[in-house]
């Protein structure tokens, strides 16, 4: 029996509008955003910029490159942020932006073998309630495990559990905050669907958070929250978030997973526990939109947490550079992977963390030899 547990952590996988389209199964392809009216425009802009894309593609082609590396990781879990529906729903929820992807095209997730999607986002409501349970049922449907949503409040916050190995689990619970654009309405509630909602990242929410862990964990078990917070862009993290996540490892949790920017935040290892403060995106149709190049949102990161088993502590913080390029994910390039790694270095240092390069891979160590 091994003796660590490693997990695939990804921020957002956006597979609806533009993904959706060059999939074997688009769907319709309307929207009622205020410049783009045909999910197909995404398309042309990615192909504007990097030469067009032969569709329908396969559903292994949005992931890439990506296959090999995460098959040779061997993962004991895979989970991801979904921040997409999966519906054919056609009632849009009043919002500028509204992601749907067909339930044809789940082939997409089990062709990287995704075993649990976190779906406690902003975009899970985008075709109301309908949309949200036609979501649950098609993922069911395709043996992908979902949390931080539910037909109840109940089952939003009911964690997954995922065995790795013998007596080992993990426990994984997801949340959504204000602060990346959940909206309160869309809160799970008795008899309502919904996400599993936190207001804002207080004590008081995250004793929330850690009351319930404590209800269900065993002293070996491995617990790690996911929480869809902040602003899109930008590399700073708020002190209150800080203060929230360090507050959920003190009261026991083991990883911190956090998602909503569009691009990678700072990485911090506190008392032996790896923060993600923001994973970035992962896939999405963003390859011909401009207006925030500073911040190289085609690099990806690829995250693969290597805990201790015995005493859940962080052995290893590998991070797999990636680039986007015709909504596929390649190896990224030398130079892009230093570039990706003199930022990340720089915006983790006042968190306590170096980021060093190593055989084509980032590697997140403590600055100080002790935790």
């Amino acid at each position: 029996m091994s003796d660590t547990i490693t997990m695939f952590l990804a921020g957002d996988v956006m597979t609806g509008r533009g993904v959706d389209q060059i999939l074997p199964f688009p769907g319709d392809p309307e929207l009622r955003e205020r410049c783009v009216h045909d999910a197909r425009e995404y398309v042309a802009l990615a192909e504007k910029r990097n030469g067009s894309i032969r569709g329908p593609v396969g559903f292994g082609w949005p992931w890439g490159e990506a296959l090999p590396v995460l098959d040779a990781a061997e993962p004991d879990a895979r989970v991801i942020n979904l921040e997409t529906t999966v519906t054919t729903c056609a009632r849009f929820a009043s919002k500028g932006i509204n992601y749907r992807m067909h339930p044809s095209n789940l082939g997409v997730l089990t062709a990287a073998r995704i075993d649990v999607c976190v779906l406690a986002n902003n975009h899970l409501l985008d075709f109301g309630a309908d949309g949200l349970v036609e979501t649950l049922d098609a993922l069911a449907r395709n043996g992908v495990r979902t949390v931080g949503a539910g037909r109840t409040v109940a089952q939003a916050w009911c964690p997954v559990v995922v065995e790795a190995g013998a007596g080992r689990r993990l426990l994984i619970w997801a949340a959504g905050m204000t602060s990346s654009g959940v909206s309160p309405r869309g809160a799970a509630r008795r008899g309502r669907p919904g996400v599993a909602f936190l207001s804002e990242p207080t004590g008081a929410e995250a004793d929330r958070v850690l009351d319930r862990t404590r209800l269900i964990r065993r002293n070996t078990d491995v617990v790690v929250v996911s929480l869809h917070w902040g602003s899109n862009w930008g590399y700073d993290v708020p002190d209150a978030h800080v203060e929230f996540a360090h507050r959920l490892v003190d009261g026991g949790v083991d990883v911190v997973f956090g998602h909503s920017s569009h691009h990678p935040r700072p990485v911090e290892i506190y008392r032996g526990h790896p923060i993600l403060y923001g994973c970035g995106d992962l896939i999405n149709d963003y390859e011909g939109i401009g207006g925030h190049e500073g911040y190289r949102d085609d690099l990806r990161l690829l995250y693969l947490v290597t805990l201790d088993a015995r005493t859940r502590e962080l052995c290893e913080l590998r991070m797999v550079p990636m680039r986007s390029r015709q909504m596929r994910l390649q190896r990224a390039s030398t130079r892009d992977t230093e570039w990706l790694r003199r930022v990340l270095d720089g915006i983790s240092r006042g968190f306590g963390t170096r980021i060093d390069a190593g055989d084509d891979v980032l590697v997140a160590r403590a600055r100080h030899a002790n935790w």
